[in-house]
C-alpha cells in the first residue's frame, strides 16, 4: 500500500504496569453469540501458542483481551472473526470498513485514520499488536516490533508482507515469488489461534474459498489485458506481477500489462502505461487524502482528459473496474477483488 508519513521519533517511556493489563477471565462471545473456544480464558488449553512470523518468534500466553490492529485489512481480519469485544483500538485505514461489519467496528476505537503515535497505541494498554505491513512495525512506522517486545507486548506482522517477498529496498517491495490466497488463510488461522478460536478462522477460510470457487467457476476470458492502479496521478503506482492484483489475474487467467515486473507497486510514466494500452483498468477508490487521484471519481476524471491517458482502450470504451483499496491489498478483501474484476469483465463482453 503506497505512501509515506512521518512519525515522531521521540517515544515516551511508559511504564511496565500498563503493559501487563487485560488479562481478565474468559472472553465474551463473538459476532452472532458464538462461544468461546475452550482454553481462551486466562493460559488454559491451547496456550502458550508460538508462532513463527516474519523471522521472529511469537509467544502469546493467554488469549488477548487488549488488541490494537494496526492497519485496516488486520482489523478486519479480527473483526470478522468476532474478536470486536478483544480490541482496543484499530488505525491506518483507506476504505470504509467491510460491509456487514459496521457495527462491530464502531465499538473499537479508532487511534488515527493513518499511522497512531507510539505513545498513543501504549495508552490503550495492549496485550497484542498486530498489523499487515511491515512498514508499519518497522523503522518509520508506529514502532519496531523490539520496542513493543521490550515492553512485553507480542507483535503479529502479516506474512503477506514478508513471505516470499524482499522489502530491503526504497519502495514496497519485490515479490520473489507470486503471492496466493493460501498466505493470507495462512494469516487467518495464526489470528485464529492466538485468540483461541480456531473453529472461526476455519469457518472464516471456508467461506473465502466458497466465495473465489464461485467467482471462477467457469470463467474463460482468454486473453484480456489489466491494469491495477492504486493510487497518485503524478507518479502513478501500478501493480507488478505478483501481489495481491497477481492474485485476482491469475484467478481469473487474465493477463496484468505489467506482469513483468515483481515490484509491488512501482511508479510507472503514463506514456509507458498508454504503450501498454490495457483492456480493462481496475482502480482504487480511496477515502484517505495522501496523495493525488486517490478517489475512484478523481482517478477516472484525471484518465478522461489527459492528453496521455484519454485515447486508451479501456478509457475511451470507459471500462473500469472500482475496487476498494483494500481488495487490492493481499487481504481478505482480495476475494472481492477477483468477484468484482470477473463480473465486470463479463459485463464488458470479455467472457468467452
Amino acid at each position: 500500500m503506497p505512501f509515506a508519513h512521518s512519525v515522531r521519533s521521540a517515544v515516551l517511556f511508559v511504564a511496565g504496569a500498563v503493559l501487563v493489563a487485560g488479562c481478565g477471565t474468559g472472553p465474551g462471545a463473538g459476532a452472532g453469540g458464538a462461544a468461546a473456544a475452550p482454553g481462551a480464558a486466562g493460559a488454559g488449553a491451547g496456550y502458550p501458542v508460538r508462532l513463527d512470523n516474519c523471522g521472529q518468534g511469537v509467544e502469546v500466553d493467554r488469549a488477548p483481551r487488549r488488541a490494537v490492529a494496526l492497519d485496516q485489512g488486520s482489523a478486519e481480519i479480527l473483526l470478522s472473526l468476532g474478536l470486536a469485544d478483544r480490541m482496543v483500538g484499530t488505525a491506518t485505514w483507506t476504505d470504509p470498513v467491510l460491509k456487514g461489519l459496521e457495527k462491530a467496528n464502531a465499538s473499537v476505537p479508532r487511534l488515527a485514520d493513518r499511522y497512531p503515535s507510539f505513545e498513543k497505541v501504549l495508552d490503550t494498554e495492549p496485550d497484542f499488536v498486530s498489523a499487515s505491513f511491515l512498514y508499519t512495525l518497522g523503522k518509520g512506522g508506529v514502532a519496531p516490533r523490539e520496542r513493543f517486545a521490550e515492553l512485553g507486548v507480542p507483535t503479529y506482522l502479516s506474512p503477506t508482507d514478508c513471505v516470499g517477498k524482499d522489502n530491503t529496498g526504497d519502495g514496497d517491495g519485490v515479490r520473489t515469488k507470486p503471492l496466493t490466497m493460501d498466505t493470507v488463510y495462512g494469516e487467518i488461522r495464526d489470528l485464529a489461534r492466538v485468540f483461541g478460536v480456531p473453529e472461526r478462522g476455519e469457518r472464516l477460510v471456508g467461506e473465502l474459498r466458497a466465495r473465489v470457487a464461485k467467482a471462477t467457476a467457469g470463467a474463460d476470458f482468454g486473453d484480456a489485458s489489466v491494469l491495477y492502479w492504486f493510487s497518485d496521478s503524478q507518479g502513478p503506482y501500478m501493480a507488478g506481477c505478483c501481489g495481491a492484483p497477481g492474485i485476482v489475474s491469475g484467478a481469473l487467467g487474465v493477463r496484468n500489462v505489467f506482469d513483468d515486473t515483481k515490484e509491488e507497486w512501482p511508479q510507472i510514466n503514463w506514456e509507458t502505461v498508454a504503450d501498454r494500452d490495457p483492456d480493462v483498468l481496475v482502480i482504487a477508490d480511496l477515502t484517505r487524502k495522501a496523495q493525488s487521484a486517490e478517489s475512484a471519481a478523481k482517478k477516472i476524471a484525471f484518465l478522461e482528459s489527459h492528453p496521455v491517458t484519454r485515447n486508451m482502450t479501456a478509457v475511451r470504451k470507459k471500462r473500469y473496474v472500482v475496487l476498494s483499496g483494500q481488495a487490492m491489498n493481499p487481504t481478505l478483501r482480495t476475494v472481492e477483488g477477483i468477484e468484482k474484476v470477473a463480473a465486470a469483465l463479463k459485463t464488458y463482453g470479455l467472457a468467452k
